[in-house]
């Protein structure tokens, strides 16, 4: 087998063990969003309880990538500790015609700056349906992918 067919090869056995990870990280809001809800009260009133797909349930504990906009925290910027919106603000969650499957924490490891531009971030998926003064989705570990 000539050198140019077995580095061929080597490069497509890369590019299909990565596969799994390009396919997650390209798809990841899609897989959020197949997340339920049903109706739970507690000493405040009704609440809405999320109900995550099993595609959602074999997410958690794993590194994915996600794209979107920064929203800002409680009406100011903390570079270490971010909410991530797939919609653009206008359209996010806090603001319109998003639901709460459309943003998420992002607890980064060292601080970003700000930007209204779209950004990728990359972390270990945490699925939250305990605590209501919390988003259902967070990313701990978070860091920007260039």
């Amino acid at each position: 087998m000539s050198k140019v067919k077995v580095a061929f090869l080597a490069i497509l056995v890369v590019i299909v063990g990565q596969a799994p990870l390009l396919a997650q990280s390209t798809s990841v809001w899609k897989s959020l969003s197949e997340v339920t809800y049903k109706i739970s009260e507690d000493e405040y009133g009704e609440l809405y309880v999320p109900v995550f797909s099993e595609n959602i349930t074999k997410l958690e504990g794993k590194v994915v990538e996600a794209d979107g906009y920064i929203i800002p925290f409680e009406g100011m910027f903390k570079p270490e500790h971010i909410i991530l919106s797939s919609l653009p603000l206008a359209e996010c969650f806090f603001c319109g015609s998003g639901g709460p499957e459309t943003v998420m924490e992002v607890a980064m490891a060292s601080p970003i700056k700000y930007t209204s531009n779209r950004v990728r971030v990359r972390g270990t998926l945490t699925l939250n349906s305990k605590d209501p003064e919390k988003l259902m989705y967070i990313l701990t570990n978070g860091s920007l992918v260039n």
